[in-house]
């Protein structure tokens, strides 16, 4: 399975220059846990950053930065690792592990933004499939009692 089968596709993206308080805010109604940071070009999104509602609170609150003023592009981490929309889910999973990263950004082959993978949709899926293992596993065993009591 490759992960632009199963990524997020609705991604809360901003521009670089978007305040920081906003940011917080796209996070808080859409109830998710970053906002990307992306350049739009005439071809589409392309992702350059991400903002997590952890870099808010440990990198701004924490330390008693002042929000207001501080932008999206100031706070995000530099060098974004994406990943392409036909990568496997497995790699995928191996390369969050490697990184130490819950999300990645999904890009088509000319870099474009395609959607978000994170390690809650890598479990979900994986649970799903190995939930439907055991329902087979039990019903081949429900039919072998059947058939040889």
């Amino acid at each position: 399975m490759r992960v632009g089968e199963i990524c997020i596709r609705d991604v809360v993206c901003a521009d670089r220059d978007t305040p920081v308080q906003e940011a917080a805010r796209l996070m808080r109604s859409h109830h998710v846990g970053n906002v990307l940071v992306v350049e739009n070009g005439a071809r589409g999104r392309t992702p350059v950053g991400i903002v997590t509602d952890r870099d808010i609170a440990v990198g701004v609150v924490a330390v008693g930065v002042a929000a207001s003023g501080l932008t999206v592009g100031e706070l995000m981490g530099g060098d974004l690792i994406t990943i392409p929309e036909d990568q496997g889910i497995f790699e995928t999973a191996e390369q969050m592990q490697r990184h130490g990263i819950r999300r990645l950004p999904v890009v088509d082959r000319q870099g474009l933004l395609v959607g978000m993978i994170t390690v809650d949709d890598l479990l979900d899926f994986l649970t799903m499939h190995l939930s439907e293992l055991s329902r087979a596993i039990a019903r081949e065993r429900r039919k072998e009692i059947e058939a040889r009591p």
